[in-house]
């Protein structure tokens, strides 16, 4: 039986609700419905009888929450989230998740059939007028394990896992999750880790054999204004093995913003017109693709430090150019083109 039509607006709002957030307080939601928290209760009673499992539990630190059912509710949607999902769905279809594509697709086209008719020439012209092209090379993530991640980051749950680390170390570890993030097509966990009393971020493709311990934990407060800007500054201030700083003749602003994505170092002001860059990553080819950029700048600079891989491959590479794009001026000769 189609419950959705024999449903006012107010359900379906204290719906939405309950989907958006594991648990709610009646006075939360009774601040967003406008509505006293008397009736708040009886509209979860109507739910209960269209055979919605909502859970309650009284008292102060009470709320309520919508569990797992033996049919799937109606996923309630605003015009601008519908819209939102179909962009989401283009985007993943080019994304680092394995096997994401065709499954992409395929929500999309159901989406487009179920939305109602304001709706449905908006996201077809999303559908028909976008598309995501995979970036070679790209890691890809286990849909499932992101699955998990994601569930055990929103009712902070401890989760367990093995993990491979950049040099190849194996561990078993045991974490609370914190947030999801996704960064240069590349999926990042950001969690606490007890045993080690800190802060750690996991590559998520070098995550396997996830297991949610069903232990909930109380959320720290992170050490950074949210997830992303803490993702960030600690790829700028790692320090990896191939290195190199410059000083550059412009200013530190810049040099920053000719960086499309994560800068493996910092930019630091050094004047009015000029600053000083560091770099560093696991290989010296990392290093050098930051490099180039600066150089693409046309100003001066200057090495002024580099560990020796990283300056023998910068010498070659210049080298190199020199002595190619010279034969190529050669053989055009004078008043060529």
């Amino acid at each position: 039986m189609s419950t959705r039509k024999q449903m006012p607006g107010r359900l379906l709002r204290l719906l939405s609700l309950l989907q958006s957030r594991r648990e709610w307080s009646g006075r939360e939601l009774a601040e967003r419905l406008g509505v006293t928290e008397r009736t708040v209760r009886r509209d979860v009673d109507r739910l209960r009888s269209l055979d919605y499992p909502v859970t309650g539990t009284t008292g102060t630190a009470g709320g309520y929450r919508l569990g797992p059912g033996t049919t799937l509710p109606p996923l309630v949607l605003d015009d601008d989230e519908a819209i939102a999902v179909a962009l989401g769905l283009v985007g993943a279809a080019g994304g680092g998740v394995s096997g994401i594509a065709e499954s992409s697709m395929r929500a999309l086209a159901k989406l487009e059939q179920v939305l109602p008719a304001r709706l449905r020439g908006q996201l077809a012209t999303v559908s028909s007028a976008a598309e995501s092209v995979p970036r070679p090379g790209i890691p890809q993530v286990d849909p499932g394990v992101l699955a998990v991640l994601a569930r055990c980051c929103r009712n902070h749950e401890i989760v367990a896992f093995d993990y491979q680390s950049r040099a190849g170390a194996a561990s078993r570890r045991r974490v609370e999750p914190h947030q999801l993030l996704t960064l240069t097509w590349r999926w990042y966990l950001l969690a606490f880790d007890p045993s080690r009393d800190d802060w750690r971020i996991f590559r998520v493709d070098r995550i396997d054999e996830v297991t949610p311990v069903l232990h909930r934990f109380t959320p720290r407060v992170l050490p950074a204004p949210d997830a992303a800007t803490y993702l960030v500054e600690s790829f700028a201030s790692a320090q990896y093995r191939h290195r190199v700083r410059l000083s550059v003749r412009l200013p530190a602003h810049v040099v920053a913003e000719t960086f499309d994505g994560v800068v493996r170092g910092s930019v630091d002001p050094a004047g009015p017109d000029a600053c000083v860059v560091r770099f560093s990553a696991d290989t010296p080819s990392l290093v050098l693709s930051q490099v180039v950029p600066i150089v693409a700048l046309g100003a001066e600079f200057a090495v002024e430090e580099a560990s020796p891989e990283v300056a023998a491959l910068i010498a070659d590479v210049g080298e190199r150019l020199k002595r190619s794009f010279g034969d190529a001026a050669a053989s055009a000769g004078p008043g060529s083109g």
